[in-house]
């Protein structure tokens, strides 16, 4: 299995609407692509200063799914007009579970 963690900090000037909107279609991606066998996205619980503003964690069930999925036209377009618009940083890892 392939775990797909990217952590999100949003730019000062994502207002809440704009943040909420991003974590919707984030969320929608397990429905409207697919090929995860689960998927995870939520903001910061804000215990720690410092800390980013909100994760996706993905697994699939294998390197295909994923790469399937990282080039599929409907995740590229939630990244293109929610994520990148609103961008300061951006991490990710993938690793074997």
């Amino acid at each position: 299995m392939i775990r797909h963690v990217v952590v999100f900090s949003w730019s000062p000037d994502a207002d809440t609407d704009r943040r909420a909107a991003t974590v919707a279609a984030l969320r929608n991606l397990r429905t409207e692509v697919g090929g995860m066998t689960s998927l995870v996205v939520a903001d910061d619980a804000g215990l720690v200063d410092g800390t980013a503003d909100t994760v996706l964690i993905a697994d699939f069930p294998d390197a295909e799914a994923f790469h399937r999925y990282a080039q599929d036209p409907v995740h590229l377009a939630v990244i293109a007009e929610h994520v990148r618009p609103i961008l300061a940083a951006r991490s990710a890892i993938q690793y074997r579970v």
